[in-house]
């Protein structure tokens, strides 16, 4: 599986300064099961390294590219490049991209945008490539860096980068509609979890299948597929998918068990404990009872859990 990545986060020396931003958790952890695909906007437009600082400047819906120190204006080269980088990155089926936060090329958001006379005037900017890289795959999970380190959002980043991996590998040139109903059966509670009312539309428009075009069919559920699992999975939203997970223990479970596995929930719905533990204990049950339908759940498993990304969430 293929992600894309500003490449100062792998530790190469890119940086304006000469630097790199290397980012371990990524390089040592998340790499041992994808690969990196690395882009460096500034040196790949042949600006090289070391070099004058870029920014931003100019109005809203006009923003340009500049290099103070030299006067230089580098939107058009830069436009080019980063369309026509874009096109190439489209054959490469990247699952997702991590980019640098702040840089003019790469930040997704907040950047830093200067008047002519040098002075910040607002913080609204949008690095060139990542413009480029968000229009040309708005379903694409896109995430900067820093907002990584915040358990939630990276456990909600790699769920979509490994759906979105396993998405891919169903719609090949000759997939039929019970492969489609197979494939969101086994990620509705992982939909669930994500966005209730998504995974209905996505329920409904499987159903009818068999009356739409089999091109549109996969377009509309690739798009509202992303989409739904693009919602924020909350804590509450968890829970309540943990207990619908219980229910098929029904008849299988003593009171006691059951209560034991009910009390575990509620841990995890106050925050005492993560989100691993109540997951783990009903995948034993699950196996314990040779539960296959439950076991097949993404949901239970959708990413390595040696990424460990619920032991905190």
């Amino acid at each position: 599986m293929r992600i894309g990545i500003s490449a100062c986060l792998l530790g190469q020396r890119v940086r304006y300064d000469g630097g790199h931003k290397r980012q371990d958790s990524l390089v040592e952890t998340v790499g041992r099961h994808v690969e990196w695909v690395p882009v460096c906007p500034e040196v790949e437009l042949g600006l090289g390294t070391p070099r004058p600082t870029l920014r931003l400047e100019g109005p809203p819906g006009d923003l340009r590219l500049v290099m103070p120190s030299r006067g230089e204006d580098l939107t058009r080269r830069m436009r080019r490049w980063a369309k026509a980088r874009v096109r190439a990155l489209g054959r490469e089926e990247l699952a997702g991209f991590v980019l640098k936060k702040g840089s003019p090329s790469c930040g997704v958001a907040r950047l830093p945008v200067y008047g002519e006379s040098g002075r910040r005037t607002r913080r609204d900017g949008v690095g060139f490539f990542a413009a480029a890289l968000l229009e040309a795959f708005p379903d694409l999970p896109v995430e900067e860096e820093h907002r990584l380190c915040d358990p939630a959002l990276r456990e909600s980043f790699f769920v979509r980068v490994f759906a979105t991996q396993r998405l891919r590998g169903l719609f090949r040139p000759r997939w039929r509609l019970e492969e489609l109903e197979a494939f969101h059966e086994r990620e509705k509670l992982l939909l669930l979890a994500h966005d209730p009312a998504g995974r209905r539309s996505l329920g409904q428009l499987v159903a009818r299948g068999t009356e739409l075009p089999r091109a549109e069919l996969a377009a509309r559920y690739r798009k509202g597929f992303a989409q739904a699992l693009a919602r924020r999975a909350t804590v509450a939203k968890h829970a309540k998918v943990l207990r619908r997970c219980l229910g098929y223990f029904e008849r299988r479970l003593d009171a006691g068990e059951r209560a034991e596995l009910s009390a575990c929930i509620a841990d995890y719905r106050r925050r005492l404990v993560p989100l691993v533990v109540p997951v783990t204990r009903i995948k034993h049950c699950a196996r314990r009872f040779a539960l296959d339908s439950l076991l097949a759940q993404s949901y239970l498993d959708p990413h390595p859990q040696e990424l460990m990304l619920r032991n905190h969430a």
